[in-house]
């Protein structure tokens, strides 16, 4: 399949020009696919991938600035920059959550290297769970909430959101494995609007939930398909990473029905209302749609990045056909130039 490397993309009253494997790697590193992707107080564009240079910046042309984290993390997972610019880096696979300064100086680490908690989980598959846990079990993204409060969630082998102070200390835990209200089918990735409501990405539960910053549990909304990550603007607007049901599949499913939604980025107003979507997965390996959406992040300009993972999505191998890409930019067209 022959992909086009950019593309005006329309939807609603949103316009952007998509761009495929928008950042320029040198040719020798081996970038196998991008897990998370943030910005920086400068548009600087950190790209967290699994691969030989696991942590890279680049400048907002793809142009890039410098890497570091090399043999330091054993799977890259979510990435999360604050307000002071500091980096937080989320490592599935090791149990830990760490915070560095933007040049890769370690400040924290959240939960203890290698060593998960008790759950009963006995892979990354989340109908391994037995019962919810303290932190952390295969945690999966973090997020910073308006007054500095972590929260974190911790997925494939928990079913929990974790809240820490700025510090590190641990505040307080909610969630079990279930689909009931506050409960979790892997809580994959979370945001925290102005006012202090924690989004959850409740992926396997195709669904997202509200809550306060203590954890009641305030809505839920159903128009998405396996979530992943999601963002959230100044206007409240929040932007949806959808995994989508043509990908990433766990063993024992068995074929997407009919008609199931592909990978896609959807737009909803502050209380929930559809504003735009775009991809759906038919043309993966074309710019402006997807294969397997897994991160997504908003610059100050109003453009946004979508990292997916192809290889985890497809039986953690490149797939034969297809030239998939694993990094978009989706640049705002302004209302003026249309």
């Amino acid at each position: 399949m022959q992909q086009s490397n950019a593309a005006v993309e329309s939807s609603g009253q949103f316009r952007y020009r998509a761009t495929a494997d928008w950042a320029r790697w040198p040719q020798d590193w081996q970038i196998l696919e991008v897990a998370a992707v943030a910005t920086d107080s400068r548009d600087r564009v950190f790209v967290f991938s699994r691969g030989d240079h696991p942590v890279a910046a680049f400048d907002p042309a793809g142009e890039l600035l410098f890497s570091w984290g090399a043999e330091l993390f054993n799977r890259p997972h979510g990435i999360w920059i604050g307000p002071d610019d500091a980096v937080y880096c989320t490592d599935d696979l090791d149990h830990a959550v760490r915070k560095f300064m933007a040049d890769g100086t370690l400040l924290l680490t959240l939960g203890i290297s290698g060593r998960p908690s008790d759950t009963g989980a006995t892979s990354l598959d989340y109908r391994t769970i037995r019962q919810a846990g303290p932190p952390f079990h295969y945690p999966t993204n973090l997020a910073i909430a308006p007054g500095g409060e972590l929260y974190v969630s911790d997925g494939y082998g928990n079913a929990r959101i974790h809240r820490f102070s700025a510090v590190g200390e641990l505040l307080h835990s909610w969630g079990e494995p279930g689909a009931g209200p506050g409960q979790f089918h892997v809580p994959h990735g979370l945001a925290v609007n102005g006012q202090g409501t924690v989004f959850v990405a409740d992926r396997e539960n195709s669904r997202i939930q509200l809550f306060s910053p203590e954890g009641e549990f305030l809505d839920q909304w159903t128009d998405v398909a396996r979530p992943c990550d999601l963002a959230i603007d100044g206007a409240g607007r929040v932007y949806v990473a959808e995994l989508g049901h043509l990908a990433g599949r766990w063993p024992g499913w068995g074929p997407p029905p009919a008609g199931a939604a592909g990978g896609r980025v959807s737009i909803f107003d502050s209380g929930g209302t559809l504003l735009a979507r775009f991809g759906g997965g038919q043309h993966p390996c074309h710019a402006g749609d997807f294969f397997a959406p897994h991160d997504i992040w908003l610059d100050s300009q109003g453009d946004f990045y979508v990292a997916e993972v192809v290889r985890s999505a497809s039986g953690n191998r490149k797939p034969q056909t297809g030239d998939y890409h694993t990094l978009q930019k989706f640049t705002r067209i302004p209302e003026t130039v249309r």
